[in-house]
């Protein structure tokens, strides 16, 4: 426990450093986008995935859009990452338990009480609206949004309910890959080759459609210094790699900025994603 928070104290420390904290520093440098999909993969660091020729369509996506390389999660293992990235706060969760029943803000209902919409999508989730723990290859820790009581069980939706009509997807959608294609268990490749099959769709069309894709990772393999690598494509999105060091909190700013939505938690205190 005490190695994770020193981590997350050292890369708070450098994204403060940068962020000339009094600033209006909401600004994502992107214009309002009508959708963002957001896809959190599992356990790689970023040199398993940038540059490996295991990774073609990753790779693909990385020199198309913006990829950030001084983007670190915040800890280990894997559930507290998830909770960072959309609720701004480990809210108290430092392990991979489950269940958890909380009542934060958190992106979701920051999205749905402005009157926009929000809907998180697990694979091989048995059902919509499902609360175990786990089902073969899915596993609640990797699915934030169902520990919020605060969300109707409506946002809690298997993969198979993500529309082929992308005009019909909510404001921001969370997409969770099972363990087969995540990368944890099925490996880089079978990962990158269910990104393409699925969402290269979708990433064709935000180029033309003011829109976004988001493919990040929750933590490293725990053998380095949690450097993963997160990946943007859409239309307004300034290809090229991106140096701003940040995290999970910074990504979640983006989020919230991108909408006009109050800072939730520690997203307060970084500065915004900014790929514009």
């Amino acid at each position: 426990m005490a190695r994770r928070l020193l981590a997350w104290a050292a890369v708070m420390v450098t994204l403060l450093a940068g962020a000339g904290c009094g600033d209006a520093a909401g600004r994502t440098g992107l214009p309002r986008p009508d959708h963002i999909v957001v896809v959190i993969e599992d356990d790689q660091p970023y040199d398993a995935v940038i540059g490996n020729e295991e990774a073609p369509y990753l790779n693909q996506l990385a020199r198309r859009g913006a990829s950030l390389t001084q983007y670190y999660a915040l800890t280990h293992p894997s559930q507290p990452n998830y909770l960072a990235l959309f609720s701004g706060s480990f809210l108290g969760v430092d392990d991979d338990s489950c269940p958890h029943r909380l009542t934060s803000r958190n992106l979701g209902t920051q999205l749905l009480q402005s009157g926009l919409t929000f809907t998180g999508y697990a694979q091989s989730m048995p059902r919509r609206g499902f609360t175990g723990c786990a089902d073969g290859p899915y596993v609640r820790r990797h699915n934030p949004w169902v520990n919020f009581d605060n969300l109707p069980v409506s946002v809690n939706r298997p993969w198979t309910d993500f529309p082929h009509d992308y005009t019909k997807l909510p404001t921001v959608a969370f997409v969770v890959p099972d363990l087969e294609h995540n990368m944890h268990d099925g490996g880089v490749r079978q990962g990158d080759t269910w990104l393409r099959d699925n969402l290269g769709g979708y990433a064709d069309w935000a180029m033309t459609h003011n829109s976004l894709l988001v493919v990040t990772w929750d933590e490293d393999d725990g053998k380095g210094p949690n450097h993963v690598p997160t990946v943007l494509v859409g239309q307004h999105v300034r290809p090229g790699d991106h140096a701003q060091p940040n995290n999970q909190f910074g990504l979640l700013r983006m989020l919230l900025d991108a909408y006009g939505l109050s800072a939730l938690h520690h997203s307060d205190d970084v500065e915004p994603v900014d790929v514009g």
